[in-house]
């Protein structure tokens, strides 16, 4: 049986696709990965982003937004340039936004601010934010909280946490987008227990490619860098801690991806 899927979240103008990007892509259409969303983490990336998005109409969409690794680079003066990006219907949510304290790459204080900000310009243009959590779930928590009801909707990318997270997020509305994290018999026990309790109606899948390569993929390919086309190896994990079929969990997922980020239907392209 043929299934469709959709990669919510893949870093293609990451440098180490450069060289083979599209190759990358059609690798990733072979593997019935037909629709993307193309990360923005800054201004620069947001901006590439979209032209890579408009190279490729027919496939990819993009985000928008300050990861808070850089939010300490995020000014009052990058509002309206964000705002500009933001009108193209070819960038489909805010983000990548949120709060990271494992490494605190910028401080906490800069985080938090830059994430309000970014949530202000999710109310303003009714685009769902692309969310991104580390080591700061209680902070992460309390400022989604302050914006309940205004939110066109959100998603925790690469959702890493167990049951008790699970719960606060389903709580606020949020989709649930699950990575090759769920391959890792190391690091993911928390979120194998989780993935049987979202609801199938909130659940998405990503590669986060070139990051979280599946720990179990079997390939002759034996460098760290993940891709698009590790998608269905995912899916096949969270299909089976689940207990459906990969082309029930394929169809659902697709549905989920394509109805939250606004997404026309998939061509033959």
């Amino acid at each position: 049986m043929t299934f469709e899927l959709i990669d919510i979240g893949a870093n293609l103008t990451h440098s180490s696709f450069a060289a083979d990007r599209e190759a990358v892509l059609e690798r990733a259409l072979d593997a019935g990965v037909r629709r993307l969303i193309v990360t923005g983490a800054d201004l620069a990336g947001s901006q590439q982003a979209l032209e890579l998005a408009q190279q490729h109409d027919a496939r990819l969409w993009s985000t928008a937004g300050v990861h808070p690794h850089h939010a300490s680079d995020f000014v009052p003066a990058q509002r309206g340039s964000f705002l500009e990006l933001l009108r193209s219907a070819k960038v489909v949510a805010v983000g990548e936004c949120g709060l990271d304290y494992y490494r605190n790459l910028s401080s906490p204080e800069s985080q938090r601010a830059a994430f309000t900000a970014q949530l202000e310009l999710a109310v303003e243009t009714a685009k769902p934010v692309f969310l991104h959590q580390r080591d700061a779930h209680a902070d992460f928590v309390a400022i989604l909280r302050e914006f309940s009801g205004r939110l066109a909707g959100g998603v925790a990318h690469c959702f890493t946490g167990g049951p008790a997270e699970l719960e606060d997020y389903l709580a606020l509305g949020l989709h649930i987008g699950i990575t090759g994290w769920i391959c890792d018999e190391r690091r993911g026990h928390a979120l194998r227990e989780a993935a049987p309790r979202i609801p199938p109606q909130r659940l998405m899948i990503e590669t986060d490619a070139p990051y979280l390569k599946p720990r179990d993929l079997n390939t002759q390919d034996k460098s760290r860098r993940n891709e698009p086309a590790h998608l269905p190896h995912v899916a096949a994990a969270l299909a089976a801690l689940r207990g459906v079929t990969l082309e029930q969990l394929a169809h659902s997922t697709t549905e989920n991806a394509a109805r939250f980020f606004d997404l026309p239907p998939a061509t033959g392209s």
